[in-house]
């Protein structure tokens, strides 16, 4: 029993349940909502409710979150679209950063050693709700390994939370929006729903860019000004005689 409570035999658990939830999503392919829609007959708050739950585990399972909004958006259309994909995100979320955290983090955060995984583990350990709403507002990094680098770093479970749900409705509002108006794609909802995850896209790219130097190895001082070593003169004598 000893052995199945180390952090390795934990995080050994984990990789198996995210590999059977990845079997699982190509098996049952989830994204058919896309194209066949809800069965009919449903309520709307039934449903929404379902489809949260569904968003959530597939979410955590890796399927793409882009294509569980603009499900949302095509089966509920925007408001309870919206609703639904927000809940699932952060039901997804929540999933991932609990497995995370009690399977993976006693055994990842030894291995915490590089440069970049060390200044993100610092960031979301004293900055939690800034750093996760920042993470969530810019969609440069995957959901999933945001999710699991916040479990293996020391950010609470409020910031997490709260920070995942304030900063995906902007993106996610406008996936949702284009799902719905998907059918008429020269309507200024669609237009508009397209530019904004576009632009938010290359603003993400632009940031981490001019970023990216806050993450390189510095130079250390005796690196940067030590001169370069000078040899002593050498002085030729005449030699002496007998």
């Amino acid at each position: 029993m000893s052995l199945l409570l180390t952090p390795w035999a934990r995080l050994s658990l984990l990789v198996v349940l995210l590999v059977a939830a990845g079997v699982c999503v190509l098996l049952y392919e989830p994204q058919r909502l896309l194209s066949e829609g809800w069965p009919p007959g449903l309520p709307v708050a039934t449903g929404v409710a379902l489809f949260a739950a569904a968003y959530g585990v597939c979410a955590a399972a890796f399927v793409p979150r882009p294509l569980l909004n603009l499900a949302a958006g095509a089966v509920f259309g925007t408001q309870a679209g919206l609703v639904a994909a927000v809940a699932g995100t952060v039901l997804g979320a929540g999933i991932a950063f609990g497995l995370g955290r009690v399977l993976g983090q006693e055994a990842l955060r030894p291995l915490l050693r590089g440069r970049w995984l060390r200044t993100a583990d610092g960031q979301l350990s004293r900055h939690g709700f800034r750093s996760m709403l920042a993470v969530r507002l810019f969609p440069g990094v995957p959901f999933a390994v945001a999710n699991y680098c916040a479990a293996v770093s020391r950010c609470g479970w409020t910031p997490f939370l709260l920070a995942t749900t304030l900063g995906v409705v902007p993106n996610t509002a406008a996936y949702v929006i284009a799902g719905a108006s998907a059918s008429s794609p020269g309507s200024p909802a669609f237009l508009v729903s397209f530019g904004f995850i576009v632009v938010s896209v290359v603003a993400a790219g632009a940031v981490a860019w001019r970023k990216r130097h806050r993450l390189a190895p510095p130079l250390s001082e005796g690196a940067a000004y030590e001169p370069a070593p000078q040899h002593p003169p050498v002085v030729m004598t005449a030699p002496h005689g007998p």
